[in-house]
């Protein structure tokens, strides 16, 4: 079924249903790219400009010889989604995922006649197909869990790019989905046994009336997590990093974790272990509404509408975060 979308693909908007890589892309061959996946409030991208500068510093640290400036990638950004907002509902929100890899590998030139140049795709997809399951969450919370696989530290892969090389972030999930229990999300430690980040999400504990979040130095610096520091210093609410152990997880007043689609979603165990009072707490409240009151969109009654919409929904579909029994 046609979807109406079109997909940006190096300069040239194709029908979705049409947009395709070579089988010799980087991507595909090593994983050797550089993604950022955005959202819109009321139709308007939230962070665009740092969502890219983050995409940028990527593009640099893995030499890859695009010649789009970080401008031109904006406006493809935007006449992507210009492209598609008629085939949008007036609820629906643009999340655009936006890839970059080196290109099709130069031992297969031949193929291509020479011309080998980086793959740059812009898609934008509703963004209730992402966070509509997730609904359920404000009421039951995550239940954080602990694999055996630990992030892979910066000494050996800078975590800090934004990759599709995420194979261990996979084999965290398939694990954690096998525990007993729903709602599990796995939480990585780094090898030093200190807690890092989910696999697609930042993570913050609260204790005393101080947000804390792991440093920055085994992590992806989320552009949500960047956020909460804004929102924390509005709302003067103390929030730094440090490192932080699993029984200071244990030991903590409330614990949330945030990420692009969803922005913020209460933990309220750590490996079947109640956090504080086992829900969503005051202070994670108190940043979810003022996260909602400056975009102008109650977050957490938007996706929860979304639940609606889709209820029809397979809840045991896979998903980035949850795979079949």
């Amino acid at each position: 079924m046609d979807s109406g979308r079109v997909v940006y693909m190096n300069g040239v908007f194709v029908p979705e249903s049409e947009a395709k890589i070579s089988i010799f892309d980087s991507a595909l061959m090593f994983g050797d790219m550089v993604f950022e996946m955005t959202r819109s409030f009321n139709k308007e991208q939230f962070k665009l400009r740092e969502h890219l500068e983050r995409l940028y510093i990527g593009i640099k640290l893995l030499h890859i010889p695009i010649d789009m400036t970080i401008d031109e990638m904006e406006q493809a950004c935007l006449e992507t989604i210009a492209k598609n907002d008629k085939v949008f509902s007036e609820q629906d929100e643009h999340r655009l995922m936006i890839n970059v890899s080196r290109g099709p590998l130069g031992l297969y030139s031949s193929v291509f006649d020479g011309r080998i140049e980086p793959t740059v795709v812009i898609a934008d997809f509703p963004l209730k197909w992402t966070v509509a399951t997730m609904a359920p969450l404000f009421d039951t919370g995550i239940n954080a869990v602990i694999p055996s696989q630990r992030a892979i530290p910066a000494s050996l892969m800078e975590p800090k790019i934004k990759n599709r090389s995420r194979l261990f972030y996979q084999m965290a999930n398939i694990e954690v989905s096998q525990v007993k229990g729903d709602n599990n999300w796995a939480l990585l430690l780094d090898p030093d046994g200190f807690v890092t980040e989910g696999t697609g999400d930042n993570f913050f504990i609260v204790k005393k009336g101080v947000i804390m979040t792991p440093e920055g130095r085994n992590i992806l610096r989320g552009i949500s997590r960047d956020y909460i520091f804004e929102l924390a210093k509005e709302l003067k609410i103390p929030c730094l990093e440090k490192n932080i152990e699993p029984y200071d997880v244990y030991d903590a007043d409330e614990a949330f974790m945030t990420a692009t689609p969803f922005c913020l979603l209460p933990t309220i165990s750590l490996n079947g272990i109640k956090i504080g009072e086992g829900k969503m707490g005051n202070i994670s409240k108190k940043i979810l509404k003022q996260w909602s009151k400056n975009v102008g969109i109650d977050i957490e009654n938007q996706i929860r509408e979304y639940g609606k919409e889709v209820a029809h929904l397979n809840s045991d579909t896979p998903t980035p975060y949850q795979f079949k029994r």
